[in-house]
């Protein structure tokens, strides 16, 4: 029997709605000073009654900064980023997991460590492989002195330099993002927790590793999956550092690219209002894909702590 106590309850109550306010209020001044006037957002204090420019300066926000384009370049980089670190952490968990094999602790252990890697020390090495994909086939050529044997056997002089920039692509958005050292550990934390049982079971029938993966592993963790793809697609739609560095076509940045430009600059007009209506616009989609799937969210975290 649970005992309620008044005044435990009561502060517990006063600390959530702290809480509520802490995360609610800068929202509310955001939408306030977004439907208001360049004059009256400069007013000090701010007024605390909404305006009634709210949907022109949202239409301001959308043209200025093509936000129909920006819009649909986040929507798949966070889908490709969502779905190929889903992807990859489920496989190599499975690996890990099920698979005996040298080294296999080792290899789980490197994975780990990288959490520990700051994002500064990858910038460069991860650009250098976005700029020239074909990079590690090209040190190929050169050790192996390809060039050279084909002059030799041919007799014409051709210098061979493989190439494949993926700068402002999708790819080069994606790719570089879909290894997940927690999203790995997490998953192989699940099926740790799978009785050893069915996999006897599946290899007595006769079945496959991966149809063992199919039927069996991947449908226990459809709420695993749920609830993880929500932090991913905001992981993937709130990126920022990435796409700055990978962009040089406005029509291949993000949303929050886009939000960036909006802000405005000591040169500029001080359209904060513009900005404002267009920081609630850029945070709408992860607010919407939060609210629809709430129910598998809290459903994978509370199957996961078991």
């Amino acid at each position: 029997m649970v005992e309620r106590a008044p005044v435990l309850d009561g502060i517990c109550h006063a600390i959530l709605l702290v809480g509520v306010a802490f995360v609610c209020v800068p929202l509310y001044l955001a939408f306030v000073a977004g439907s208001l006037t360049i004059a009256e957002v400069q007013q000090v204090p701010l007024p605390w009654l909404p305006g009634d420019q709210f949907v022109q300066n949202l239409r301001t926000a959308w043209t200025q900064a093509n936000f129909g384009r920006l819009f649909f370049n986040s929507f798949i980089v966070a889908a490709g980023i969502t779905v190929g670190k889903i992807a990859v952490s489920l496989l190599s968990a499975f690996a890990i997991t099920y698979f005996r094999f040298r080294f296999r602790m080792t290899a789980f252990w490197l994975i780990f460590v990288s959490l520990m890697l700051p994002i500064e020390v990858r910038i460069s090495p991860t650009y250098e492989s976005v700029a020239n994909a074909a990079l590690p086939l090209q040190w190929l050529v050169e050790a192996l002195h390809l060039s050279s044997v084909w002059n030799a056997i041919t007799g014409h002089t051709i210098d061979i330099q493989l190439q494949w920039n993926m700068v402002d692509t999708y790819p080069g958005l994606i790719l570089p993002l879909i290894a997940s050292a927690s999203a790995t550990f997490l998953f192989r934390q699940f099926f740790l927790t799978v009785p050893d049982e069915l996999c006897e079971a599946a290899r007595i029938d006769g079945a496959s590793p991966m149809h063992f993966f199919w039927t069996i592993l991947l449908p226990l963790s459809r709420s695993n999956i749920a609830a993880l793809a929500i932090i991913l697609f905001l992981y993937g739609w709130n990126q920022y550092l990435w796409p700055l560095l990978f962009t040089t076509d406005k029509d291949m940045a993000t949303a929050v690219i886009g939000l960036k430009h909006l802000i405005p600059r000591a040169d500029s007009q001080p359209a904060w209002n513009v900005a404002m209506s267009a920081a609630l616009l850029t945070m709408l989609p992860p607010v919407v894909v939060v609210v629809a799937l709430q129910r598998s969210f809290v459903k994978g975290l509370v199957d996961s702590s078991k």
